[in-house]
């Protein structure tokens, strides 16, 4: 079964051009490392929760839009190498440190074991 590296960011809605830059390179080189498909979505509606909600946990500001993303690749062991060599790929190191339109401390990041697929 395939497997998921999941994203939830905060990202400034100001820089929504920015952004999608990034996530286009992204989505491109994670493919050329074995990704069968990358997903980004921009928050459209993300309700504040009371206990707990996607703006809540990445601490996002009213000038902030909650992205939630996600990247699906064949099996556990093809992310771990795609990941590992997309880390490395020369497209993302030339973007520089300040390349991220967010704060990437307050991303939150998992890799997940696909259960149910239909």
């Amino acid at each position: 079964m395939s497997y998921v590296d999941g994203f939830v960011v905060a990202v400034p809605s100001a820089k929504k051009t920015e952004y999608l830059e990034m996530a286009k390179l992204g989505a491109t080189v994670f493919k050329d490392h074995g990704a069968l498909s990358v997903v980004e979505a921009w928050g459209d509606d993300v309700p504040d929760g009371k206990v707990t909600s996607f703006p809540m946990a990445v601490k996002a500001t009213a000038d902030e839009t909650v992205v939630f993303s996600w990247i699906v690749w064949p099996d556990r062991a093809a992310r771990d190498a795609g990941m590992a060599a997309a880390m490395k790929d020369e497209r993302f190191a030339a973007m520089g440190p300040d390349a991220m339109p967010f704060d990437g401390k307050r991303m939150i990041f998992g890799g997940f074991e696909m259960i149910v697929e239909a």
